[in-house]
């Protein structure tokens, strides 16, 4: 830039301090007007601009060159030099500064205040400093005049520090000063309601921002989706979206983490999807919000998409992505793919919520041993384990039979990291205890539980005492269950299904006529596999699929395969008092094997086949589909509502401990 410019460049400064200029401009400026003896504007104009791009350094190298020229501090420079040290987080300059304001005399000025005001709120937990929010409220009652500004920003602090209750105090003083909260004010108590799931609260929040106009404003009804949302009334949240007449990324994203955090997965993808054909970029938080809902629908294929939309839009590198990725690949059924990534997170980057997800995806797949040693080095790299993650390996410990290691888990909890065990570590100790054939044990630990024990703890008794054909200590069992939950279907079909085993029709028929008396209906055995982006659901004995003939021809052609291999049907399995011929139909027609051969029949050889089943694989299906697996020379992958079943070579990942 020649002198000329830089001398007409200044001058338009001086003329009018608002000018807006690149950061490397005002550095060659700052030279300029030190030699130029430039007057207070141009100062406030440069260390505004460093200000603002968050350069404290520079900030302060100009006020110290303005005042070795002799140009004394002014009111409008402290604003800026706070927000600097704010954005900085430099807690004693901004004391420092804070200081300087009060020698000076500034410190009661309206714009110096409000700065003020807000650094301090920025500062809750700083330790040489613990009562920032009574500063705060100090700073506030000196102000001899107060705009809606000051307001929103202690009533915004309070609110982002917890104290809600004088957030909301402060909104009704600021109504009794004539100062009407605006859209920032609404923005800042919404979030209120919505951590206290106060929907009534909320909603007169929105009443009155219907009446004075600002309904219309996008962050208000971004917050109001958000608090729809957490307090549970979707269908509201979805409505007040719908309202807005711009819908920007914040508001699309609120959507989507709206509905997926309720449970309305494909209501996300599909906000989603809407989102991306009205040329809406995603932004990060998009895809942290949206990939969930594919690792709860286990939607392997639209995940794969979702992962190249992330890899296009360059936010493979971001630890909260990559961590969702790990949880949908393992919940999809793709451990190689799970590992994959976790292993391309930087260690440093490694935080709780990527190890959790690694274990947890080890710890379903039958990767035991993988899981606590990747716990072993989670705490080993000095990450500290959370209640989600000790659920984790104790699950893998219970998949596996380690007792010894579970039971050193479980009691490290409380003694190393002061995490009380709920209901579901004392479910994961009995459910490891029941599968490893310690049934007594099992029934005194949940006997002697801290917490009293729900339906849900004691029926991981129960499906041990199938497994292991204790009759007597199963009725003692159902007992317990239905004296804490009446309505336990669960326990009543299992309980049939046990007297069934032991060919006691009578007993089992007793425990029917008790379920149809209480309006309890057994869920149907039911499976599902996806096929060119599509899902094909089968029932147990289906015919209606259109490829029935062929699925059926395929199963007749594989059971042919599977004897001459050896195979011989369990018909101890078949809980109905029928011939035996029947009972291998029965077994034939279980909805997992109808699933797989719709698989085989309808992908290329050599793909593999993931089927998803609702309730337990029966330990027939088990021992046929390592046959198919063999036959077909595929792998099987099943997930039912325990584990993951990686079926190959005749051989299952769980290694027939499950």
């Amino acid at each position: 830039m020649s002198s000329r410019h830089k001398h007409n460049v200044l001058r338009s400064i001086l003329q009018n301090p608002n000018t807006v200029v690149p950061t490397c401009l005002a550095k060659q400026l700052h030279g300029q007007i030190v030699k130029t003896k430039a007057t207070i504007l141009a100062w406030i104009f440069l260390i505004k601009c460093y200000a603002s791009h968050g350069l404290l350094r520079h900030s302060l190298a100009a006020l110290n060159h303005m005042r070795s020229s002799g140009v004394s501090p002014h009111r409008h420079l402290f604003p800026s030099l706070l927000k600097a040290s704010t954005l900085s987080k430099h807690f004693p300059l901004a004391l420092s500064l804070h200081a300087s304001a009060i020698r000076l005399g500034f410190h009661l000025d309206l714009y110096t205040a409000n700065a003020l005001i807000n650094m301090y709120s920025k500062f809750p937990q700083n330790p040489k400093s613990p009562a920032q929010i009574a500063s705060v409220r100090k700073l506030f009652d000196a102000m001899p005049v107060r705009d809606v500004v000051s307001w929103n920003t202690v009533i915004a602090g309070n609110a982002q520090n917890g104290l809600y209750r004088e957030a909301l105090d402060m909104v009704r003083e600021m109504g009794k000063e004539n100062l009407k909260p605006d859209s920032f004010t609404l923005s800042s108590v919404l979030p209120i309601f919505a951590e206290h799931v106060d929907v009534i609260r909320g909603k007169e929040i929105h009443a009155y921002a219907i009446r004075h106009g600002f309904d219309n404003d996008v962050f208000i009804g971004s917050s109001l989706i958000d608090m729809y949302a957490k307090c549970t009334q979707t269908e509201l949240s979805v409505r007040a979206f719908y309202l807005l007449p711009v819908r920007d990324a914040i508001s699309w994203n609120s959507i989507i983490a709206g509905c997926v955090q309720n449970g309305s997965f494909d209501h996300g993808l599909g906000f989603f999807r809407q989102m991306l054909e009205e040329h809406v970029k995603p932004v990060q938080v998009s895809f942290s919000s949206v990939i969930p809902a594919c690792a709860h629908l286990t939607a392997l294929n639209l995940g794969k998409q979702l992962h190249g939309y992330i890899v296009r839009f360059g936010f493979d590198d971001n630890k909260f992505i990559a961590s969702s990725l790990v949880d949908m690949y393992a919940k999809c059924g793709n451990l190689k793919m799970a590992r994959c990534i976790f292993g391309r997170i930087e260690m440093r980057e490694r935080d709780m919520v990527s190890w959790t997800a690694i274990i947890m995806g080890c710890a379903m797949h039958g990767h035991a041993l993988d899981a606590v040693s990747l716990f072993e080095e989670m705490l080993v790299d000095g990450v500290k384990p959370c209640y989600v993650t000790f659920m984790a390996v104790l699950t893998a410990c219970s998949h596996a039979g380690l007792v010894d290691e579970g039971w050193k888990y479980f009691n490290s909890m409380q003694c190393d990291f002061g995490i009380t065990p709920g209901l579901e570590h004392y479910a994961a100790v009995a459910d490891l205890l029941g599968r490893a054939g310690r049934l007594e044990e099992a029934y005194d630990f949940i006997s002697n539980m801290e917490v009293q024990p729900t339906g849900s703890v004691w029926s991981t008794l129960l499906a041990a005492c199938k497994a292991h054909k204790n009759i007597e200590l199963a009725e003692k069992v159902v007992g317990k269950i239905l004296l804490v939950d009446p309505g336990n279907m669960g326990a009543y079909v299992i309980m049939s299904n046990i007297y069934s085993a032991f060919q006691r029709w009578r007993d089992a028929a007793k425990m029917r006529v008790h379920m149809r008396k209480k309006g309890l209906k057994k869920i149907p055995a039911c499976s599902w596999i996806e096929v060119g982006n599509k899902v094909h659901t089968f029932l147990a004995g289906d015919e209606s699929h259109p490829c029935y003939d062929k699925i059926n021809e395929a199963l007749n052609i594989l059971l042919e395969q599977m004897e001459k291999e050896g195979y011989v049907p369990d018909t101890n399995e078949v809980l109905h008092d029928v011939d035996e011929e029947h009972k291998r139909d029965l077994l034939r027609t279980h909805s997992e094997r109808l699933a797989i051969a719709f698989g085989i029949i309808s992908t290329t050889a050599g793909t593999t086949i993931r089927v998803i089943k609702n309730i337990r694989v029966c330990l027939d299906c088990h021992s046929a589909i390592k046959f198919m697996a063999k036959i077909v020379g595929r792998e099987i992958i099943v997930r039912d509502n325990s584990r993951f079943h990686h079926f190959k070579n005749g051989s299952c990942s769980c290694g027939d401990y499950w």
